[in-house]
């Protein structure tokens, strides 16, 4: 009984008068204490039993009570920790589900990037081909239209070496003919003189024939 009821006020002691000065209440205490009996003693040590039982009941609701509270509390604890852990759990889902979206965008960026170089190097190597033929192209067209402006030039220079020999034989033909129809005609001018005055002479005998006057005419 000590056990449970240390710190606790002995029922005995809070049952104990105060003491009180004077010589009349001391003896008046004697006298008591000398009237007590077994029955009397008995009778507190039964008071001081129910006493003791009641502060232990009064201790032990208080330890349900603490303990109770303290399940509660316990309680309270563990729905909050799993609370917690779920939205954990789901916040660890939900960042494996972002890492997941997160990686495959990355992946069908990767592939969108890697088709679109393939398709660009595809494009600039056609692209490059197609320069070089042009290239190429542009070059035989070059050297087929120097060689053709070439081709012309000396054509122009011997058509022009043509004519200018041309046009001296030409001149050397016009000059040898007038010279042969001048003598020709120095040749057959005498002749002509002798004609045209026959001719002449002839036409004057005519018009006297018909008494006309060549002079008046």
């Amino acid at each position: 009984m000590q056990t449970y009821t240390e710190g606790l006020p002995s029922p005995r002691t809070a049952r104990m008068p105060p003491k009180t000065k004077g010589k009349g209440r001391k003896t008046g205490a004697q006298k008591k204490k000398k009237k007590s009996s077994p029955d009397a003693e008995a009778e507190a040590k039964h008071r001081l039993v129910l006493l003791e039982k009641e502060l232990l009941q009064d201790h032990l609701a208080l330890q349900r009570d603490e303990t109770r509270r303290a399940k509660a509390s316990e309680d309270r604890l563990k729905q909050r920790l799993q609370g917690l852990e779920a939205e954990l759990e789901r916040a660890r889902s939900e960042g494996k589900a972002v890492y997941a979206e997160m990686s495959r965008q990355r992946w069908a960026l990767k592939e969108e990037v890697r088709t679109r170089s393939k398709h660009l190097e595809e494009k600039v190597r056609g692209l490059q081909e197609q320069l070089d033929t042009c290239q190429r192209e542009a070059k035989t067209a070059r050297e087929e239209t120097e060689q053709a402006l070439r081709e012309q030039e000396e054509t122009l220079a011997q058509l022009r070496a043509h004519v200018a020999n041309m046009e001296a034989q030409y001149e050397e033909i016009l000059h040898g003919t007038l010279d042969c129809l001048l003598a020709k005609l120095r040749a057959a001018k005498p002749q002509w003189d002798a004609a045209v005055l026959r001719l002449h002479t002839r036409h004057k005998e005519q018009l006297r024939q018909f008494a006309l006057n060549p002079l008046e005419l």
